[in-house]
């Protein structure tokens, strides 16, 4: 009887459809019933209850499971189907080979050396503006998707950036993220917009303003999520207490619902350590937990490259030299006129609101601030912000008298503008709010009394405006005659970019510069009210059209846009963030920029902060000089103790007074001259950098990744093929390019994604997809959605062949062998799976296993239906042929596999280990050192500022965490090899001698 005969090895059919089960174990209950233990096709093990009524249902599955009498081309045809299925297990850089990019050093080595091999990740990448951060998380996520560890993956980034985001993963990388739009919430209002969209793109501060989105997101679960600018997911310490912005509170919720978690961002320092180390709590937060002065150890959880230190593969330096120059001028009599007439109405209002205190004492004194900087910009600024603000005022006084009157002033973070948590639109649109609105005045009389000295600003400032006679302009035209109206060794214009604070400005010297040149379409301007479609369409404009020649732009250009077809920048406006500097220079300043790039800075020397920015940018150079580009990379770091707008308001304010002006230099000296030293010294310890071997080492990688990765020839040969079979049209309409005139609906009707049912113009080579070809082609490689879904629908209708077998015909071989295809895979304790790959074996007569190339049977012939063919589908050793393969694969091969794969990451989670229990376990003991000291306090009557009982619970909460912590990694550390499984295999015969 059938149940009587089972036994550990033996292969049976019938308790599961379609699937051979092999026998591992039986365990009889009684005569009648019994439990059997086995082991799936798939390697997965299982156990079912096997009743004797069942008996019939079962048999004996045939010897060696495959009958080796698939047609030929159908098998070979499913496994290259397979093997590009699988490519991510075996090609170390398919996502290179299938994207329209061309990588350099610092970005392989991000992503295949610092990101791939970390699993789970919590990464920070923090390499510097203009390194191509963005082309490393395409690839990241290109590559996890193509080795199938990510089907959902969230990028969350500010609101300007997202379209970037989405354009540039489908034209670089072919990957189709849906952006998560007002429209696609209200369209699926019944459901989990995040369940339902598998790959999506998301703007930060949607997620977290809105609680039922935040809502929405915690119920769900992903494989990765992106955080772009994470800089501005902040936290605070405000005294003993810790504040939480609601980006950061995005950031906790986003950690704790995915699996691998980037963050990127090119300043991930403000410069005060306790803001670095809570900003990291979001990668690790046991790692990183409590008050530290100590600088954090980011070994394992960050990586941070200096633009000056990228080499190119034949090993030059990737970006040129950068220069600044200041362009020192004085305001002419009138102009100093106004200058001093409306700092004097600033410095009034700053003093009085100063009295009032409150939140009233930021709102106005920034609205303040702005007024007296838009008179630094232009007579036209200061002119027409005067006047909006005598309407708005104007209108605050009717409506108080009406009786109408709500208290409606916006509110400023000052703390969050000096930490660049806001975007340059967001500070625009606050700005122009603010300025018009925020006043001390609260009463009828009190306004009279403004409005009259608006009167009289307005007045010079309009005599000033209409006189034209602007010492800023003068100096700005004589910039643009001797650079941007002169032609480079090539012939061509040279392109400049002009960036200013306010529209007013950015208005006024666009009809300017259009005159000086003569032609008013040779300029563009991008402000915060451009949207995103026309600023990459400006952007276009300003690359490709020599004809445009300037770009007058706010700091709304300074996010997200590549603007390396310049290389000449004016800053006509001065910014009072410092990192504003670096991001304007770093749009110029990038992959791809040949020439040296040139910085002119223009300042009134005669007026008060014209004074600070003078002494800032003398010692600035004084420092370039000393450490080259690299001191515009760490500006923002320098003025952490006092923020350059605190510098600037006190140079407005007291200005005057020697005292004042000593202390500026004072604080200006030390943080550029002897902090930029000491941030320069930090970034260099804390930064990678490429040596003669490590480029010798990523070629040597990068060949060894070509000679085993795919061929776009082997992909265009199978896409052709199968889609022809499966009904498809494709014809070819130049060299390296095809048609796909027709796709059937049952391809269409797949998973993969959006598939038109037709293609007009289609490559499966990089070369062919040039990027200045108007006549843009598709890349048909793994990835895209139409190719997918071809591979598996090769795979349903003809993968059979490749559980039935075939028998091919080798040239070199002398003996009969079995051609497998092998997956290997390692796991931790978690059951997580840490590493896993494909490839091909030869199996011989005796079960010795020796690898075969990348793609064994393409070399191979089909074996003709012959007698002598048909007895060795009959060989003897067949039967356990598979078996004793898996068996030599075990003890032979996998040992090593599993050894290189815990070699690296043992010594990542002893480190992880160590960081932890030192950061924990010194909170958990400083906690309950306060706590005995908080508990004599209350034995002497004190009151403590926090009770020992709260202090003691905290501690608790700690070394219990702590406990968990480390079993986690005892788990993780424990790491085993799975069975190995045979995907398929072809019995392989020597070719006839004649």
């Amino acid at each position: 009887m059938l149940l009587e005969g089972l036994k550990p090895g033996l292969r049976i059919e019938g308790l599961i459809p379609a699937e051979v089960l092999t026998v591992i174990a039986v365990q009889w209950h009684g005569t009648d019933a019994l439990e059997l233990t086995y082991k799936t096709t798939a390697g997965s093990l299982g156990q079912q209850v096997v009743f004797r009524k069942d008996e019939g249902k079962l048999r004996i599955a045939q010897s060696g499971s495959r009958a080796f009498d698939a047609p030929a081309s159908e098998f070979k045809l499913a496994a290259e189907a397979q093997r590009i299925t699988l490519a991510g297990l075996f090609d170390p850089m398919i996502a290179v080979a299938t994207s329209d990019v061309r990588p350099l050093p610092h970005q392989i080595q991000a992503v295949y050396g610092e990101l791939l091999p970390r699993t789970p990740l919590r990464f920070l990448l923090a390499d510097d503006p203009g390194a191509g951060k963005t082309i490393m998380a395409g690839l990241y996520v290109k590559e996890l998707i193509l080795r199938d560890d990510v089907a959902r993956c969230l990028i969350v980034a500010p609101g300007g950036l997202v379209e970037q985001w989405q354009d540039e993963l489908f034209f670089k990388f072919g990957l189709r993220f849906d952006l998560l739009t007002n429209q696609l919430i209200d369209a699926n209002a019944n459901f989990n917009v995040f369940e339902t969209h598998p790959l999506l793109i998301a703007r930060m501060d949607q997620l977290s303003r809105n609680e039922r989105l935040q809502t929405q997101l915690r119920e769900t679960e992903w494989d990765l999520v992106i955080v772009d600018e994470a800089h501005r997911m902040g936290a605070h310490y405000f005294g003993g207490k810790l504040e939480k912005t609601k980006r950061f509170q995005l950031g906790e919720s986003l950690g704790e619902v995915t699996r691998h978690l980037l963050l990127m961002t090119a300043t991930p320092h403000s410069g005060k350590e306790e803001d670095f180390q809570l900003f990291l709590t979001l990668l690790d937060r046991d790692r990183f937990e409590g008050r530290s002065k100590v600088t954090a150890d980011t070994s394992g959880i960050m990586r941070r490259m200096i633009k000056e230190d990228l080499l190119t593969l034949e090993g030059r330096r990737l970006f040129p030299e950068r220069i600044a120059e200041t362009v020192p001028y004085e305001l002419t009599r009138l102009e100093y006129d106004l200058y001093e007439q409306v700092t004097d109405y600033v410095r009034d209002g700053m003093n009085r609101a100063e009295r009032i205190g409150g939140k009233r004492r930021n709102t106005v004194g920034f609205a303040l601030t702005v007024l007296q900087r838009r008179l630094a910009s232009s007579p036209e600024a200061i002119y027409k912000s005067l006047v909006r603000r005598t309407r708005r005022l104007e209108r605050k006084k009717q409506e108080i008298l009406n009786g109408t009157y709500r208290e409606t002033e916006p509110t400023i973070d000052l703390e969050g503008l000096d930490a660049d948590d806001f975007s340059a639109t967001e500070i625009e649109q606050v700005e122009d709010e603010l300025l018009d609105a925020a006043t001390v005045a609260q009463t009828v009389d009190e306004l009279n009394a403004e409005l009259l000295e608006l009167a009289e600003l307005t007045r010079v400032a309009g005599q000033v405006r209409d006189l034209g006679t602007d010492r800023k302009w003068s100096e700005l035209s004589a910039i643009l005659r001797d650079n941007a109206l002169t032609t480079d060794a090539n012939g061509r214009p040279r392109k400049l970019i002009v960036f200013t604070e306010h529209r007013d400005t950015l208005d006024y010297l666009r009809v300017r510069i259009s005159s000086l040149i003569g032609r008013p379409d040779a300029v563009k301007t991008i402000h915060g009210g451009v949207r995103r479609s026309e600023r990459r369409q400006i952007t276009e404009d300003f690359t490709n059209n020599p004809d445009c020649q300037v770009l007058v732009a706010t700091d709304a250009a300074g996010e997200g846009l590549n603007l390396q077809a310049a290389h000449l920048m004016v800053n006509y406006d001065l910014p009072w963030n410092p990192n504003r500097i670096e991001q304007r220079f770093g749009r110029i300043h990038r992959i791809g920029q040949q020439e040296v790039c040139r910085l002119w800075n223009l300042v009134a020397t005669n007026t008060r902060e014209g004074e600070v920015f003078t002494r800032l940018l003398l010692k600035i150079e004084e420092q370039r000089k000393a450490y080259g580009g690299k001191v515009f990379d760490v500006l923002g770091e320098a003025f952490t103790g006092t923020p350059l707008r605190t510098l600037l308001m006190d140079a407005i304010q007291y200005g005057e007074r020697p005292d004042v002006k000593a202390r500026m230099h004072k604080v200006i000296d030390q943080s550029v001259g002897d902090g930029l030293k000491e941030l320069l010294e930090e970034r260099a310890l804390a930064s990678q950098r490429f040596s003669e071997a490590d480029l010798a080492a990523l070629h040597a990688a990068m060949n060894d990744a070509h000679a085993r990765g795919l061929r776009s020839h082997d992909i265009e040969t199978v896409f052709k093929t199968a889609f022809t079979r499966l009904g498809g049209r494709i014809v070819q309409r130049e060299r390296g390019h095809y048609e796909i005139t027709n796709v059937p609906a049952h391809i269409r009707a797949g998973t993969h994604g959006p598939i038109a049912p037709r293609y007009g113009r289609v490559t499966f080579d990089l070369a062919h997809v040039p990027s200045d070809d108007p006549r843009h082609a598709e890349l048909l490689a793994p990835g895209h959605p139409l190719h997918d879904a071809v591979m598996d629908e090769t795979l349903r209708r003809f993968g059979g062949a490749l559980n039935a077998g075939t028998v091919l015909v080798s040239p070199t071989l002398t003996q009969p062998h079995l051609l497998v295809g092998v997956i290997e895979e390692v796991a931790d304790a978690t059951g997580a799976t840490i590493a896993r790959r494909f490839g091909y074996a030869y199996v011989d007569s005796l079960g010795t296993v020796t690898p075969a190339e990348p793609a064994p049977h393409l070399a191979l012939a089909a074996a003709p239906d012959t007698p002598e063919v048909t007895a060795a589908k009959a060989l003897p050793w067949l039967a356990d042929a598979e078996d004793r393969a898996t068996s030599w694969i075990i003890s032979h091969r996998l040992p090593d596999y599993l050894a290189q794969v815990r070699s690296r990451r043992s010594t990542e989670l002893a480190r992880t280990r160590e960081l932890v229990t030192d950061r924990l376990a010194g909170e958990r003991d400083r906690l309950m050192f306060d706590a005995r000291v908080a508990s004599k306090k209350e034995l002497l009557g004190e009151k403590p500022k926090e009770s020992s009982e709260s202090l003691r619970r905290k501690a608790v909460e700690l070394d219990h965490r702590l406990r968990a912590r480390l079993d986690l990694i005892d788990q993780q550390a424990l790491m085993s090899a799975k069975p190995p499984l045979i995907s398929t295999a072809a019995l392989v015969l020597p070719a006839a001698r004649g």
